[in-house]
């Protein structure tokens, strides 16, 4: 267990966990360093789109900073959050085959960085590297995300419903950013990706406040991430 003063003066308990993640975990580092640098650099800002839904494919995307949540439109013109990814994941992976639409949106979290790979270089790599299997096993894993994030969470409580999306984007966080404790989410936009009404959501922002779960302030701020932990009921208590 280690702990950190964060920029808004709360004192953060947290594990470390220097691992690779995402695609990345699954290659290894060596394998996943040289996937890497076979892409051209790409960056992107806050709100910045890195796919739309409705595109051609030809190509995908490994992430290797920020972190980047996956939308889906409905027809109504609204949209639903399917998943969050961050560094060690792929975006695009589904349709990245040129004749394929995109069947969803990826837009930037924060500031984000990526490598953008042809489809036709990735399936060499996969080929050359001997992973093809281990992208079909990334692939199975990411297919339950095309179903949206509320459906997920359905038979949890709104706490820890919550709880789970906010562990979730901390621990996507680079732990090097200056703003890692801080979920750049708004009420609002915590309430539509898990299907609560706004003054649900408010009302458990105040009692992971006041628990001291989240630090005070109108900015959702983690400021004990195991206690976080186990309101989502994500560890044992």
């Amino acid at each position: 267990m280690c702990g950190a003063l964060n920029r808004y003066g709360h004192r953060v308990q947290y594990q470390e966990d220097n691992s690779l993640r995402g695609f990345a975990r699954l290659l290894g580092e060596r394998r996943w360093a040289e996937l890497v640098e076979m892409g051209a650099l790409r960056s992107y800002r806050p709100g910045a789109f890195l796919i739309r839904q409705g595109d051609r494919g030809g190509f995908l995307l490994a992430l290797t900073s920020g972190r980047v949540k996956v939308l889906a439109s409905e027809r109504d013109g609204s949209e639903v959050l399917l998943s969050l990814r961050g560094p060690g994941d792929l975006v695009g992976e589904m349709a990245a085959k040129r004749e394929n639409e995109r069947s969803a949106t990826v837009q930037a979290v924060d500031n984000c960085t990526a490598r953008f790979l042809l489809r036709t270089d990735f399936d060499r790599f996969l080929l050359e590297q001997d992973a093809r299997a281990l992208f079909a096993d990334y692939l199975v894993a990411k297919l339950s995300e095309t179903v949206p994030y509320q459906i997920h969470q359905v038979h949890f409580s709104p706490k820890q419903r919550v709880a789970r999306l906010l562990l979730e984007v901390v621990r996507l966080a680079d732990p090097s950013h200056p703003d890692h404790w801080r979920v750049p989410f708004s009420q609002d936009g915590l309430a539509s990706a898990l299907g609560l009404a706004r003054s649900t959501v408010a009302e458990q922002l105040s009692a992971l406040r006041s628990d001291g779960v989240l630090g005070p302030g109108p900015r959702i701020v983690v400021a004990d991430v195991q206690a976080l932990a186990r309101q989502a009921g994500a560890i044992d208590r």
